[in-house]
């Protein structure tokens, strides 16, 4: 935010411009200083024995614009200047000097060098005044901008920023503004957040307007209030130093904080109720009784994008099954007449079970009753057995009190082929019909479906 960034140059140039810097060091970490191409090794070596003219900021980064000093003389500009940039939890600490912009919950010990530090610089002027950028998140970053130190907004990655709405006023208009918010079809709030169309908006100032409504939609009095109340809010935190308990009372800041308590619902003074939306992949605190949708918004489109596609799922999916009932009716002949239910793996497994429930019959009609036990069927072992062998050529088929056994058998073997199958005795066996012929031939069993057409 740049309010935030405004307080840490308000102490810089208060402690450290004016000043040389006789001692730097800086404790490599690869997300800092790695990502932006530069090690703490440089940047050492870059800030060792320089004189610090100015601070400067631009949006979220700030820089120190610095001079080489020989023998106590000025005599040439040197590059290159640090940049930073503090991410999500990066700050700038003095020793023996508060420069948050907030209390914390729990008074912190005075240790020095502070945790997490990444850089600490000593001056060499008494005083001295001691200084460290921290950052226990790592998402800040440090750069060394190697150009005059009146170019770098010039170079990247300044230069790929939008204007701030503080020091670039006379650019961030209400007509520049106007054109901005016309010329894309985003969520506002993600317009707003974005640094490459203006530089140092926070996620709590974004939710001055409905955060979800497109960019393009908003009518020419949303456009010209949300000007005014970005440069109002803006400047007065920066005046203000960042100092969040000094901010007017009806600020929607005020009363944000705090999502999820149960204990704590989320409303105004006046009662109006504080609802949250994900919107640019940031938090935004919203209250519909007074921030109103006066167009389409990106949650509306999600949701009819949805519908969309269960319709068209839905037509895809009539379609599919038309095709299948058609091909169903080909095949069984009995086109024209209603179609029956597809098949599912359900039914193929009851399918199958009735399928199991065999009876054996002999080829004069006579059979065995069906006893309604899955396994009580002859097995394949049993059927391929050459006569005389096994049973000793008594019977070709067996009863169905020992069919299960027959099967288990079945099993068994084919475990292990060389394993012999024992049959049922005649003792175990209930009396049968004749089973040869008038010839004396032996009469051969069938297998016929319990499920007769």
């Amino acid at each position: 935010m740049v309010s935030t960034v405004a307080r840490v140059v308000n102490y810089i140039k208060k402690h450290l411009v004016g000043k040389t810097l006789a001692v730097v060091k800086a404790e490599h970490d690869e997300n800092v200083f790695g990502k932006v191409g530069t090690s703490a090794a440089e940047v050492e070596k870059a800030l060792t024995g320089k004189k610090v003219l100015d601070a400067k900021q631009q949006g979220k980064y700030f820089c120190c614009k610095f001079h080489l000093l020989i023998r106590s003389r000025i005599v040439m500009a040197s590059p290159p200047h640090p940049l930073f940039h503090f991410g999500m939890a990066g700050w700038w600490k003095i020793r023996n000097e508060e420069t948050a912009y907030y209390k914390p919950t729990k008074p912190e010990k005075s240790v020095w060098p502070p945790k997490y530090w990444k850089i600490q610089l000593e001056t060499a002027e008494d005083p001295k005044s001691e200084h460290a950028f921290v950052d226990f998140r790592r998402f800040g970053r440090v750069r060394l901008v190697d150009c005059a130190g009146d170019d770098m907004r010039k170079v990247s990655p300044l230069k790929g920023n939008g204007p701030d709405p503080v020091i670039d006023k006379d650019i961030l208009t209400e007509e520049w503004l106007v054109e901005k918010l016309q010329s894309k079809k985003i969520p506002v709030k993600a317009l707003l957040l974005d640094q490459a169309n203006i530089s140092g908006i926070g996620n709590w100032v974004g939710d001055e307007i409905h955060p979800e409504q497109y960019s393009n939609t908003l009518t020419p009095a949303q456009m010209k209030q949300l000007h005014t109340s970005m440069q109002y809010v803006c400047s007065t935190a920066v005046e203000l130093l960042a100092e969040s308990d000094k901010f007017p009372e009806t600020w929607l800041f005020k009363h944000r904080w705090g999502k999820g308590k149960r204990d704590d619902p989320k409303k105004l003074p006046n009662g109006a109720k504080i609802e949250f939306l994900t919107v640019g992949g940031r938090t935004s605190a919203v209250v519909p009784s007074v921030q109103k949708k006066t167009g389409k918004v990106a949650g509306d489109v999600v949701r009819a994008a949805d519908e969309g596609d269960r319709d068209l799922q839905d037509q895809k999916g009539q379609k599919q099954n038309t095709k299948s009932l058609n091909g169903a009716k080909a095949l069984a002949g009995t086109e024209g007449k209603e179609s029956q239910p597809a098949e599912t793996s359900q039914s193929r497994k009851r399918k199958a079970k009735d399928n199991s429930k065999e009876i054996v019959e002999d080829r004069n009609g006579d059979s065995i009753a069906d006893t309604g036990r899955e396994n009580d069927i002859p097995s394949k072992r049993q059927k391929s057995q050459p006569k005389g062998t096994a049973n000793g050529g008594s019977s070709t088929h067996v009863s169905t009190s020992s069919v299960k056994k027959g099967a288990q058998a079945s099993k068994a073997g084919k475990a292990n082929p060389d394993s012999k199958i024992k049959e049922p005795t005649q003792s175990e066996a209930k009396p049968s019909i004749d089973n040869k012929k008038s010839d004396g031939s032996r009469r051969q069993p069938v297998r016929v479906s319990s499920r007769r057409s």
